[in-house]
């Protein structure tokens, strides 16, 4: 299995950016995907998954959007009037069949 994120940079506040996250050896349609992200100094936080129905950590909803292509196998993660609160790691997450499969992560920072 292997799990590419892309899309990563910087940008300044109030920009946007999206994620990409490229699955190879499971498929994503029979999958939970996750989106995570770890701060500077701080542990890694749910950010948005999707299965049935999108969620979104309440510091997000409205701003980002998550969404998957199954025929492509990607899990996309749009992120909108992004903050400097939103720099960090942001990683992919795949479980399946009751294994978790992570990226390397895309680092994201957001300043002027």
């Amino acid at each position: 299995v292997q799990i590419v994120e892309s899309g990563g940079g910087l940008v300044q506040p109030g920009g946007s950016l999206r994620l990409s996250c490229a699955v190879s050896g499971i498929f994503i349609r029979h999958s939970s995907m996750h989106w995570f992200r770890q701060p500077p100094g701080k542990q890694r936080e749910l950010v948005a998954s999707i299965a049935d129905f999108p969620y979104y950590a309440e510091h997000v909803k409205g701003r980002f959007t998550v969404s998957k292509d199954n025929a492509e196998n990607t899990l996309y993660l749009q992120m909108d009037s992004l903050q400097p609160e939103d720099t960090g790691i942001y990683y992919c997450h795949a479980q399946n069949k009751g294994t978790n499969y992570w990226g390397q992560g895309t680092q994201v920072t957001v300043s002027s």
